[in-house]
């Protein structure tokens, strides 16, 4: 950490480096961090940012001069990045863990004054900032699910108490449709697979309701895990609704019908197995919404079930108010052209490491306004071609 800036709409921010060397936390590792790894966590962030998911951002990559041993040896870097602060759920567990009531205490009426000031005045402030976490994290993955990321490792010290998505190690945005889709190199168990995402972060909330107990009742420890556990266990619908406003929009539906979770899920079972981009998905629909289905029935191996759901969706359309030419631009909004694709983002990074820069900066450029149809660059909208390959990502830091 460097420190604290506010900034020029007077919100607070903090500034880190991250790759710059050892620190006590460091497990033993060298702190360091390898060139690739720096511009992947750049480049991700700026995506992300530009998807209008909450996130960390990066305000430089430098290269250090120095080579460092990953996987052989690499060129080092230092990433400066911004954020709304760093404070993670695992940053109450540390102190949960050394017994430090007093300092978990310390840490939440701070957290609390700087990201949830409204509460501070409440009747248990402490429940009520456990619940705020709740949604902000909740919408945050549900965020995820909507643009196919995957962040790869999902642990408690990597969710940001914010809300904002924080530390691109692993990370990938995922092509063809698959809820088991694994990047990540250690994650051999698919504990952090892109359908496990809502899961998991209902057990890293769980972990950070553990910390707040003492403070949630501290005269009745049964009152406060009853307290607790009910925030916990709402988190499932709680996403649930989340998921669905923002599955809607992608669909192109303005208004709420009960059966509409039934629709999306009937959706995704039609795409899995079928090797369906699942970008290029929901821009086809919205292709379809003027009755040219073809583009969305090309993405199938078979497109049988994809046509009788298309009948399904459309008769839902005509109970919606909205009007189809006005439902096809609602859609381009929502639902990206460029994301970035794996392929495409090794491309790039393989060539910054060997010194050129134009496939980063291009590549940048098109995720910074992934809405934006540019002519001349189709080869960015494709999933990865055959001989790709499948695809691991490693740290790097």
């Amino acid at each position: 950490m460097l420190g604290e800036v506010i900034d020029t709409t007077g919100a607070r921010r903090d500034i880190q480096l991250k790759g710059s060397g050892r620190t006590p936390f460091s497990r033993g590792g060298d702190g360091k961090a390898a060139l690739g790894p720096v511009l992947r966590e750049y480049l991700m962030g700026e995506a992300m940012h530009a998807l209008g998911v909450p996130t960390t951002r990066a305000l430089a990559a430098v290269t250090t001069g120095e080579n460092i041993m990953r996987d052989g040896m690499e060129a080092g870097a230092v990433l400066t990045r911004v954020a709304s602060s760093h404070i993670r759920i695992g940053t109450f567990q540390f102190f949960a863990a050394r017994g430090e009531r007093d300092k978990v205490k310390q840490l939440a009426d701070y957290t609390i004054a700087r990201h949830y000031p409204h509460l501070r005045n409440a009747e248990n402030k402490y429940i009520d900032f456990l619940s705020a976490v709740i949604d902000a994290q909740v919408a945050l993955v549900a965020h995820w699910m909507h643009t196919g990321f995957v962040h790869g490792v999902m642990n408690t010290d990597n969710m940001a108490i914010s809300g904002e998505t924080i530390d691109y190690g692993p990370c990938a945005f995922i092509d063809t449709y698959a809820p088991n889709a694994v990047f990540s190199s250690i994650d051999t168990g698919g504990r952090y697979a892109f359908g496990n995402q809502p899961v998991i972060v209902k057990w890293n909330l769980s972990r950070l309701a553990e910390t707040l107990l003492s403070l949630i009742d501290p005269k009745d420890g049964d009152n406060a895990v009853r307290l607790a556990t009910s925030e916990i266990e709402s988190i499932p619908a709680r996403y649930i609704y989340v998921w669905l406003a923002g599955m809607r929009r992608k669909i192109g539906l303005h208004n709420t019908e009960a059966e509409d979770a039934d629709l999306i899920n009937d959706m995704f079972s039609v795409m899995e197995g079928q090797n369906v981009d699942y970008t290029q998905f929901f821009r086809n629909l919205a292709v379809a919404v003027d009755g040219d289905q073809r583009p969305l029935e090309a993405l199938f191996d078979d497109p049988a079930d994809i046509m009788k759901w298309l009948t399904k969706w459309q008769d839902r359309c005509l109970r919606d108010p909205q009007p189809p030419a006005k439902r096809a631009t609602a859609m381009d909004q929502v639902n990206p052209i460029y994301i970035a694709r794996n392929h495409k983002v090794e491309e790039a990074l393989q060539a910054a490491t060997k010194g050129d820069l134009t496939p980063f900066k291009q590549l940048l450029d098109l995720l910074q306004n992934p809405f934006e149809k540019r002519q001349g660059f189709e080869g960015y909208e494709s999933p990865a071609p055959a001989d790709f390959g499948p695809y691991t990502t490693f740290c790097g830091t």
